[in-house]
């Protein structure tokens, strides 16, 4: 009522006082924005590693590994319990949260319920765990990490872009392509991937339930499906380290070290933020045969199904660590998107949402 008394008293008050008021909005944000580098003196600001100095760890398994039916029983021990109440908005650390002054009863009743839940999973057997891992010959070319054939491995078999940190101000200009060994140092080095699922089968339990008006646990299943297939991912990796790749074989960490990343190395999955671009999980399901291999699907979103599942990769560089791209420059995507073979006009929404400017 206000604001339409204010128009029609005095109309050219009013635009003049909102044309003033969004103006120093934009002024506000313009002088707020970061400012970023050039795409070459981001390059120029690589991460640079020494590997002449380097022994790159030989993999004990080189090529692609499937996983069938794997055992639930035991990939529910490495579950972060932490980020299941977050799903259900409740905030605070597992196992803290369970005696909670204020939280302690809600908590401690939907972890019992969570519990009754899983053992049901487990011992039904209809929900099946299974997935595709794979360590083959890389190096880097610049942003690029060439994925060479292991038994010819003169040829490229695929050729997987990344995306470089641009904000002004960074000391180093991360990329994961910083974590491999350039393809003009003369060496071979090796990157892993994965595509893992906890959720074959689900949608019959969740339906079931359904079915008989309970929502809340056809809600249980599918929190606890996803906090599997995270679970699935930690005890893959374990086994990257200390079998597959084996190169750290002696390594013991408790469930909380490996949550809190302890151990050499990194994994990065599609989505997040050293590599935001979804788009490039299709270049993994092709070059492991996801697909074919797993029951995995991936939509023409780039989301995967069964939901719950994850798709990444393995370095094993020392050095490497987990870091964010943050936003970029339009001359870093198009250039992303011309190294991904796409038209500029079709650049994806998750490369639009990071253009800094």
């Amino acid at each position: 009522v206000c604001l339409v008394k204010a128009i029609i008293n005095d109309r050219e008050t009013f635009v003049k006082q909102k044309y003033n008021e969004y103006s120093k909005i934009r002024e506000n944000y313009e002088n707020s924005r970061s400012s970023y580098y050039d795409l070459d003196k981001a390059r120029e600001k690589a991460l640079k590693l020494d590997f002449n100095a380097y022994k790159i760890p030989e993999p004990n398994e080189v090529g692609i590994k499937i996983i069938e039916d794997y055992d639930l029983g035991e990939i529910a021990g490495y579950i972060d319990w932490t980020y299941f109440f977050h799903a259900w908005q409740i905030k605070g650390i597992y196992p803290d949260l369970l005696n909670h002054h204020e939280r302690g009863t809600e908590s401690k009743k939907l972890f019992d319920d969570a519990q009754e839940i899983l053992s049901e999973i487990i011992s039904a057997g209809e929900i099946k765990a299974s997935g595709v891992v794979g360590i083959l010959p890389a190096v880097s070319d610049g942003d690029d990490i060439l994925i060479f054939d292991p038994v010819d491995r003169s040829r490229i078999l695929k050729v997987l872009p990344q995306l470089r940190q641009q904000s002004d101000g960074k000391k180093e200009c991360l990329c994961l392509s910083d974590f491999v060994a350039p393809k003009d140092s003369g060496k071979t080095d090796y990157i892993g991937f994965f595509a893992l699922t906890s959720g074959l089968g689900t949608e019959k339990l969740i339906e079931k339930y359904k079915t008989e008006h309970d929502d809340y646990k056809a809600i249980l299943v599918q929190s606890i499906t996803d906090r599997l297939a995270e679970a699935f991912s930690e005890l893959m990796h374990e086994k990257i380290r200390k079998e597959i790749w084996g190169y750290s074989p002696a390594e013991e960490f408790s469930l909380q070290e490996l949550i809190d990343c302890k151990y050499r190395g990194i994994r990065p999955a599609y989505g997040y933020p050293a590599c935001p671009d979804h788009s490039s999980k299709r270049l993994i399901f092709d070059l492991l045969e996801v697909e074919n291999n797993t029951g995995i699907k991936l939509s023409d979103s780039y989301g995967m199904y069964p939901c719950s599942s994850v798709c990444g990769m393995y370095f094993a560089h020392p050095d490497s660590r987990y870091f964010s791209v943050g936003k970029i420059t339009k001359e870093q995507a198009d250039d992303y998107i011309r190294r991904r073979g796409r038209e500029t006009n079709k650049i994806d929404t998750i490369v639009k949402n990071i253009i800094g400017k």
